[in-house]
C-alpha cells in the first residue's frame, strides 16, 4: 500500500481546538472490524462495549513541558521542541532557526541559562544545557501542543493535556485516547469488573512528521521508549487465560505491547521501539482497540487500519466527518474490534 491510499478530506472546522467541558464528554464511534458496521455512541457508552474480566491496557507517560524558546548570541530567535531526555542536562530536540544551528554554538536562555549545540543528529541537535533539563522546562516550557491546534497554551492545557494516569515524565505528545477517561468512568469500569494495567511509551515529537515517501517500505519510524513491566505482562497472560480480552487504550499501547511480543511472546521490555504497523501486520496481544482519530496518510491512521481493516477503518472515517466528529488529539474517540486479518484472538 502506498501513502496516499491513506489520505481523506477533513473540514478544517472538524479540528478540535479545545477539550470538551469534561473529560467523559466525547463522542465514540463504534467500528465492527468484522462487518463494517458502526455505531455513534457517547464516550460514556464504553462500559456498554466491556465485559467483566476485559484488561484496560493505559500508558502512563508524562507529558513534559517540551517546548522552548531561546536566542542566538547574534539576537535570532531559535524555537526548541524537545524530542527526548538524553541526560541530566541533555537533550535531543528539533529546532526551528532562520539558520541551521553549528556545534558549538551556545543559545542563551531565561534567567541567565545557556544551551550549547553538541551535534546535528538525524534532523534534531543534540544539546547541553547549564541547568538541569527538566527543572528548566517545568519552569520555562510550554504544553508542546499539536501544531494543528491554532492557541497558545493556556492553564487548562495543562491538565487537560495530560491524562489522568500520567505518572512518568518523558513524553512530548499526549497519549490522547486516555485524555478521555475522568475518576468517575474509571470507578463505573471498575464496579462493572473491567481491570487496568499501565505500560510506557514516551511519545516523541516525532510522531507529528509527516511521511515523506509514497513507498510505505521506504518509510522509517522514528524510535520511542518502551517500558513494559513483569507485572503487565502477568496481569496480559492471566487475562486472556480466564477469557478475558486486552483492550489497548490508544496506538502508543498497540505499539509498546507488539513490541514486548516481538519474540511471538509477550515479555517483559524495556528499550527502544520502531515497530511500523501497517495492514498486513498480524497483531499477537491486543483484542480491542480504543483510539482518537488521526492525521491522514500518518503512520496511526495506518495502524488503525491494520487492526480495524483498512476499507471498513477508512468508511468509518468517512462517516465521522459526515457526522462531524472531531478530529485529533481534544477530539472525539473510536473503539474498533478487528479484521479478519489483524489477529487470531477472540
Amino acid at each position: 500500500m502506498r501513502r496516499s491510499d491513506f489520505h481523506y478530506q477533513l473540514p478544517p472546522e472538524l479540528i478540535a481546538q479545545a477539550p470538551t467541558p469534561e473529560r467523559s464528554a466525547s463522542r465514540l464511534l463504534a467500528l465492527d472490524g468484522m462487518s463494517g458496521e458502526v455505531q455513534d455512541l457517547r464516550f460514556r457508552d464504553l462500559p456498554r462495549l466491556l465485559r467483566a474480566g476485559d484488561l484496560l491496557v493505559f500508558n502512563d507517560t508524562r507529558v513534559l513541558n517540551a517546548r522552548l524558546f531561546a536566542r542566538k548570541p547574534s539576537g535570532g530567535q531559535v524555537e526548541l521542541l524537545l524530542e527526548r531526555l538524553l541526560g541530566e542536562r541533555r537533550g535531543l530536540f528539533q529546532a526551528r532557526a532562520s539558520k541551521p544551528l553549528r556545534a558549538g554554538a551556545t543559545l542563551e536562555l531565561q534567567d541567565q541559562q545557556s544551551a550549547q549545540v553538541l551535534a546535528q543528529r538525524n534532523g534534531f541537535v543534540e544539546l547541553e544545557f547549564s541547568t538541569p533539563l527538566l527543572a528548566f522546562l517545568d519552569r520555562h516550557g510550554e504544553v508542546p501542543l499539536p501544531p494543528y491546534i491554532e492557541h497558545k497554551p493556556a492553564a487548562i492545557d495543562r491538565e487537560r493535556y495530560q491524562t489522568i494516569f500520567a505518572q512518568i515524565d518523558g513524553a512530548v505528545a499526549a497519549p490522547t485516547a486516555g485524555l478521555h477517561f475522568d475518576q468517575a468512568l474509571v470507578s463505573e469500569l471498575e464496579s462493572s469488573g473491567v481491570s487496568r494495567v499501565l505500560i510506557t511509551l514516551h511519545v516523541g515529537a516525532g510522531t507529528f512528521q509527516p511521511l515523506r515517501v509514497e513507498n510505505l517500505d521506504q518509510h522509517r519510524m522514528h524510535p520511542e521508549r518502551v517500558q513494559v513491566s513483569a507485572e503487565a505482562c502477568e496481569a496480559i497472560n492471566a487475562t486472556r487465560s480466564r477469557g478475558g480480552r486486552i483492550v489497548a487504550v490508544g496506538t502508543t499501547v498497540v505499539r509498546g505491547l507488539e513490541t514486548a511480543a516481538s519474540s511471538g511472546v509477550l515479555a517483559p521490555y524495556h528499550g527502544e521501539t520502531e515497530l511500523f504497523i501497517r495492514p498486513g501486520y498480524r497483531l499477537q496481544v491486543v483484542d480491542r482497540l480504543l483510539t482518537n482519530f488521526h492525521l491522514p496518510e500518518s503512520t496511526l491512521l495506518m495502524l488503525v487500519s491494520a487492526f480495524g481493516g483498512f476499507a471498513h477503518v477508512m468508511a468509518a472515517y468517512a462517516h465521522a466527518v459526515a457526522a462531524r466528529y472531531r478530529f485529533f488529539s481534544y477530539g472525539d474517540a473510536m473503539f474498533v474490534t478487528p479484521g479478519a486479518q489483524a489477529t487470531g484472538n477472540a
